[in-house]
């Protein structure tokens, strides 16, 4: 049998707890949008993600970005497209300079159920934040991300 590096074991559980934070919050807040707005973070996440957007020279994401932004595959980021167009609270049209592309938008109630969505997802990341804090294990990546600054838009 061969000893294990301990760095890597290190690395390995580093990883570990990180998931498992991520598990952490993305099911609590899963749980609280779903009951309180029928959003599932995903759902919630492209919303957010495209309400950002502006109508100005480069103020439209292609739908890869869209895709990483949200961390999904592009088919599975058509896919959840698709859905919420169907539920109207998002709209798709062709690019005015490059017929190939399409936009998507946020329409109005998309906008209105985003916003009335945002104080519940808040609110479940900081009750998941502050759960999380509680265990040893957890802590330090919980004051990584507590320190972490916004990214200007």
């Amino acid at each position: 049998m061969t000893a294990t590096d301990p760095a890597l074991t290190a690395l390995s559980q580093g990883w570990i707890a990180l998931s498992l934070l991520h598990g952490k919050i993305e099911n609590r807040i899963e749980r609280a949008l779903q009951s309180g707005h029928d959003l599932s973070v995903r759902e919630y996440s492209l919303l957010d993600v495209l309400s950002r957007q502006h109508s100005g020279p480069g103020g439209h994401l292609q739908m890869k970005q869209v895709a990483d932004a949200v961390g999904l595959s592009q088919s599975a980021t058509t896919r959840l497209v698709t859905r919420l167009e169907d539920r109207g609270l998002l709209t798709r049209y062709l690019c005015d300079t490059d017929r190939r592309g399409i936009y998507t938008d946020v329409t109005p109630d998309g906008l209105t159920l985003l916003s009335e969505a945002r104080p519940t997802n808040d609110r479940a990341l900081r009750v998941a934040l502050d759960e999380a804090a509680e265990n040893p294990e957890l802590a330090p990546l919980v004051r990584a991300v507590e320190g972490l600054k916004a990214v200007p838009a």
